[in-house]
């Protein structure tokens, strides 16, 4: 094996993976301990020395100078098993003080005598043998460094590309892996095209058995809090707060914003200057509707402006601890209360954490009359 090459693929190892230089040593270290124990000698008392400089690989066998041999030993645990327990050092690398002076006559008690062993052809049966053992650690390393670089991208946006598709999911190239984006969590009705570039929302990050896996959503309702916080700056520096999001996707979004400054417009804020911003926002949707609601601290206040466009709504609150409330409208502004499907009082409902019943002042004054 030629050192110079040798450092060199290590080096290009180091630098394309992006895996720390130690742990491509490491794995080197051990899978040449490996070839070394497989190819010349079995015994365990092996260390593998690699000059990172120059590239020479040197191999040692080495004893420890001790009192007495230790075999190793037997004891019981607690409900009564016998357990082995193995040598404090490797059998093989233990050596008697009185032999380890015929070696070296300074020898002493917890002393290591090393002997270079290294075989002349020791580099290329080494270089076949440790491959596949190098290539299963970077692997490794490359998977944690991976998840180490996508930990804190969980339920975030990131800007992908659309790198390939299946039955089930489409493939998101996020830079060094794919995203998994399954076809139920796109936007109802948006064409996703190959090569285009696309905002995902993570909404999961895991190490599995072929790697690491990164879940991606359009569909869920974080997909929309995180677009807000994209395009609207008082959302960033804190002088607006969303308070929560509930969403069906493809057909419409509640977003409950609210801000502590009196100077500032919240809903104006997130419009922007001829719906600049909110434009911004409902393209990337697919022209999902988005209906901005002033969030209040007063419950009433809060689900009043939750049903819009529904107007002249009356709040009675009639469970505060499981969150109740009976909504009263005029007749007119039933079906806007409601909604397309009860989309509106459904929404309302996910974005106020009421349950939400809804009569008309028709049906009051009825029920009123029948008492």
């Amino acid at each position: 094996m030629d050192s110079k090459a040798f450092i060199k693929a290590l080096d290009n190892i180091v630098k394309e993976k992006n895996i720390p230089e130690d742990v491509v040593f490491d794995a080197m270290t051990l899978a040449l301990q490996t070839a070394y124990k497989k190819n010349f000698d079995s015994k365990t008392n092996v260390r593998v020395d690699i000059n990172r400089e120059t590239g020479d690989i040197k191999v040692f066998s080495y004893l420890v100078v001790v009192p007495e041999i230790d075999e190793g030993s037997e004891t019981t645990d607690e409900e009564g098993n016998v357990v082995e327990v193995p040598p404090q050092i490797n059998i093989d690398a233990q050596i008697l003080l009185e032999d380890a002076k015929l070696i070296d006559p300074n020898a002493k008690i917890g002393d290591t005598i090393e002997k270079e062993v290294t075989p002349k052809d020791f580099g290329r049966v080494a270089a076949g043998t440790a491959k596949q053992v190098v290539t299963q650690k970077i692997r490794e390393a490359e998977k944690e460094s991976i998840i180490s670089e996508f930990a804190d991208k969980e339920f975030e946006l990131m800007l992908g590309m659309v790198a390939m598709e299946d039955q089930r999911n489409y493939y998101i190239d996020l830079g060094r892996t794919r995203g998994i984006l399954p076809k139920s969590e796109i936007i109802p009705g948006e064409e996703i095209k190959m090569g285009s570039n696309i905002r995902v929302y993570i909404t999961k990050v895991e190490n599995g058995t072929k790697g690491p896996v990164i879940m991606c959503s359009r569909k869920h309702y974080g997909f929309v809090k995180r677009l807000f916080e994209s395009f609207i700056p008082e959302l960033q520096d804190g002088s607006i707060t969303l308070y929560a999001v509930a969403r069906d996707a493809g057909n419409r979004s509640k977003v409950a914003v609210h801000s502590e400054s009196e100077r500032i417009d919240a809903i104006g804020a997130c419009i922007g200057e001829k719906g600049s911003r909110i434009g911004g926002i409902l393209k990337e949707l697919n022209g999902e509707r988005i209906d901005l609601v002033l969030y209040d601290e007063d419950p009433k206040v809060f689900i009043a402006n939750a049903l819009s466009p529904a107007k002249n709504v009356i709040v009675n609150i009639t469970d505060e601890v499981k969150k109740e409330a009976l909504v009263i409208v005029t007749d007119d502004n039933l079906s806007l209360a409601i909604g397309k499907k009860g989309s509106n009082i459904r929404l309302a409902s996910k974005l106020t954490k009421y349950k939400l019943e809804i009569k008309t002042l028709s049906q009051i004054n009825d029920e009123g009359n029948k008492n």
